[in-house]
């Protein structure tokens, strides 16, 4: 059984998440607490698998009590976020401290109420059985830059990242060892909402030496700048003549937003042998189909490997169908990515 602690401070939202985790045979909800402080006492009493934290409590937050319970015993957390600018930005911190993952707390908002309550389940599951991998990773966000041959040829014009769950810390780690003369555009698709990739991005651009900004529709890409695709849009690649545009495609239907698979196919179509693709941590497998594509036109495929994944879903499903040119862990990437451009 995985055993759950609540944590809100919403009688209402501790009962429905209750009900809905219950419904599921491998889980136990073991206790509830309406504040940071009363989580940080049940945690360390009831020894729970995994941790759902409300962002805003009373008495001590969802910030100080993820803070305490990584410092003293930690546990994994999947924090539980209004879909707010506020919200956003302290949920991001919040991944940056060790959160594992995130929701938004409007059950009712994306896509159906079943999608939802099956959502909220998969990812207590998933962080449940890979938390002896992530729960003491500590990586080390340094500013500091891969040492690279500045003579080796540029073999690449573009780099195209994917992920999910558990991305944000990844994409910090590798993003922050690329220098600010990265030779390429680096286009990103993580799965998020809307409000939260515009925060995502502006904490990325703080911890990194190339820029980094939410992408917009039709604007042209350049090098050394890192376009995040905004949670609530599906994002291509298209090139005409010797310039490439960002064009949002949002008549498209695909089962995640926004879409790797459309990333990463027209990426491919785009720069053919020259696309170089990266595929994250996160559950499903979004990006196979697209990295297919890229595979297929000759570019080059980096897979993050299980170890180092708080979900061994996407990657997983590009490795076994070999398509990779390289698994690494995530502290090798930027420098494959280097010697490689």
């Amino acid at each position: 059984m995985i055993k759950v602690l609540i944590v809100d401070d919403s009688r209402v939202m501790r009962s429905s998440i209750a009900r809905i985790l219950s419904r599921d045979a491998d889980i136990e909800v073991v206790g509830t607490a309406q504040d940071g402080k009363e989580a940080i006492e049940k945690a360390e009493s009831l020894k729970p698998d995994v941790i759902t934290m409300d962002v805003e409590m009373p008495v001590m937050n969802g910030i100080e009590a993820l803070k305490k319970i990584m410092e003293k015993d930690p546990v994994p957390v999947i924090m539980m976020s209004s879909l707010t600018k506020e919200g956003a930005e302290v949920t991001m911190e919040a991944l940056q401290l060790g959160a594992c993952d995130f929701m938004t707390k409007d059950f009712a908002s994306f896509g159906t109420l079943a999608n939802r309550e099956a959502e909220i389940i998969t990812k207590v599951k998933n962080v449940a059985k890979n938390k002896v991998r992530f729960l003491l990773r500590k990586l080390d966000i340094s500013r500091k830059p891969v040492i690279v041959n500045p003579e080796r040829k540029v073999r690449h014009e573009i780099l195209a990242i994917g992920a999910s769950t558990g991305g944000p810390p990844a994409l910090q780690h590798i993003l922050a060892r690329l220098p600010k003369t990265f030779p390429v555009p680096v286009v990103i698709a993580q799965h998020m909402p809307k409000i939260f990739t515009q925060s995502f991005s502006q904490r990325l651009d703080a911890t990194s030496q190339l820029q980094v900004k939410e992408a917009e529709d039709g604007e042209m890409l350049k090098s050394g700048v890192a376009y995040i695709v905004p949670g609530d849009r599906h994002m291509s690649v298209k090139r005409k003549g010797s310039t490439v545009s960002i064009q949002f495609n949002d008549a498209v239907q695909y089962i995640y937003r926004p879409s790797v698979d459309l990333l990463m196919g027209s990426t491919a179509a785009a720069y053919d042998r020259r696309s170089f693709g990266v595929i994250l941590t996160g559950m499903g497998n979004d990006g196979l189909a697209g990295m297919k594509e890229m595979k297929a036109k000759g570019g080059y495929i980096i897979a993050q490997d299980e170890e180092t994944c708080v979900v061994y879903g996407m990657p997983r499903a590009v490795v076994t169908a070999n398509l990779a040119d390289a698994v690494l862990p995530v502290d090798k990437i930027s420098e494959e990515i280097m010697r490689m451009l």
